[in-house]
C-alpha cells in the first residue's frame, strides 16, 4: 500500500528526475493522442524488425538532453541511442524512452518510460513512468538504510501528489507474504499469444502442485508497477527482453523485498555481457516465494 507524504520528503535529485519524466510523459501522451486521431505519424522498423515510432524518438531526445544537463558526466545507454562504448562504463543511465511500443501502436495504453542509474551492474536509482496514468514510481538505493519507493502523481493542472510505499505487516509486525496468505497466485501474462510453450508448462506445473492461479494480462514494464501496487505476485518471462526492459523494474522490486531472478536463482546484473538481451527470468514480489516455483525451475535446468 501507499501512504500520502509531503513532496518535501522526497530527495531533491528524485524530484528533479520525476519532473523530467513527467515532462517526457506529456510528450508521449501528445504523440499518442495524435496517433489516435489518425494524424500523420511515423512508424519504422529497426534492424531487429521491432517497431520504433516518432514518440519513441521524441521522448529519447528530450530525456537525453535533460539528463545531459542534470548529470553532464554520466553517459546514457538508451534503446534508441548508441551502445558502442558501453563496456567502459561503470556508472551510467539506462533508458527505454517508450517501453511497450507495440502496446502504443495497438492502443492498449500500457506503455511506460523506464529509467535507471546503473552502478557496477546494479540499479541504484530506478524509475518507471506510466504516461497515460499521469504517475511514476521511483526509488533510490542507499547502503545505510532501506529506502521505500515513491509514487509521484500529477493532474492536468500540474499539481503533484506524493505517496510512499508501506509494507503490509502482520500482527507481529512482520512483512506479510502474499503467496503464503493467499492460495491464488496472480501471474502476469502478455496480452499477445505467448511465444514459448514454456508458459503453459509453467501453468501446468502449478496445477500439478495444486497451486491455484489467476492470470493478469498486462503489457510492458507496467507489470512491475502492478507488482509494486500488490496486484501481481509473480511475472515469468520465457522469451527475450533487453536490459532496459528490466533494470528499473528490478530496482523497484528490490526496494520492497522482491527480485528478478534468472533460472539459476541469480539476480540480474547489467552491462556485464556482450549482448544486451536478457535471459529467461522470473520476477517475484517477495523473494521468499522462490520456493513456490523452484520445482519447475529445477525441471527446466535438468532438461538442458
Amino acid at each position: 500500500m501507499f501512504a500520502k507524504v509531503a513532496l518535501e520528503q522526497m530527495p531533491q535529485n528524485l524530484q528533479q528526475l520525476s519532473h523530467i519524466l513527467q515532462q517526457a510523459s506529456a510528450i508521449i501522451v501528445a504523440e499518442y493522442e495524435r496517433y489516435q486521431r489518425g494524424g500523420q505519424f511515423q512508424i519504422e522498423r529497426k534492424s531487429d524488425n521491432s517497431p520504433v515510432t516518432q514518440a519513441d524518438l521524441k521522448a529519447h531526445r528530450f530525456i537525453s538532453q535533460a539528463l545531459a544537463e542534470l548529470t553532464p558526466k554520466l553517459p546514457l545507454l538508451s534503446e534508441e541511442g548508441e551502445h558502442n562504448e558501453r563496456h567502459q562504463w561503470q556508472r551510467f543511465w539506462m533508458l527505454d524512452p517508450l517501453d511497450g511500443t507495440k502496446e502504443f501502436i495497438d492502443q492498449t495504453g500500457e506503455f511506460t518510460i523506464n529509467l535507471s542509474l546503473i552502478e557496477n551492474g546494479g540499479s541504484v536509482i530506478s524509475a518507471i513512468a506510466v504516461p497515460l496514468m499521469s504517475k511514476l514510481y521511483i526509488v533510490e538505493k542507499f547502503q545505510s538504510k532501506e529506502q521505500l519507493p515513491y509514487r509521484y502523481q500529477w493532474n492536468a493542472q500540474g499539481q503533484i501528489e506524493l505517496f510512499q510505499f508501506q509494507h503490509d505487516l502482520n500482527k507481529n509486525g512482520l512483512k506479510q507474504n502474499d503467496l503464503k496468505n493467499d492460495k491464488s497466485i496472480r501471474i502476469a501474462m502478455s496480452r499477445r499469444p505467448e511465444r514459448s510453450s514454456r508458459y503453459q508448462e509453467f501453468l501446468d506445473f502449478l496445477t500439478s502442485q495444486n497451486i491455484s492461479y489467476r492470470k493478469v494480462n498486462a503489457g510492458s514494464a507496467y507489470k512491475f508497477c502492478m507488482m509494486i501496487e500488490g496486484e501481481i505476485d509473480l511475472y515469468p518471462r520465457f522469451h527475450p527482453t533487453s536490459e532496459w526492459d528490466t533494470s528499473a523494474g528490478q530496482g523497484l522490486l528490490q526496494s520492497i523485498g522482491g527480485e528478478v531472478f534468472d533460472l539459476s536463482h541469480r539476480p540480474f546484473r547489467y552491462n556485464q555481457r556482450t549482448s544486451l538481451l536478457n535471459g529467461q527470468f522470473i520476477a517475484l514480489r517477495d523473494v521468499r516465494d522462490w520456493t513456490v516455483i523452484s520445482g519447475f525451475v529445477n525441471t527446466l535446468i535438468n532438461k538442458r
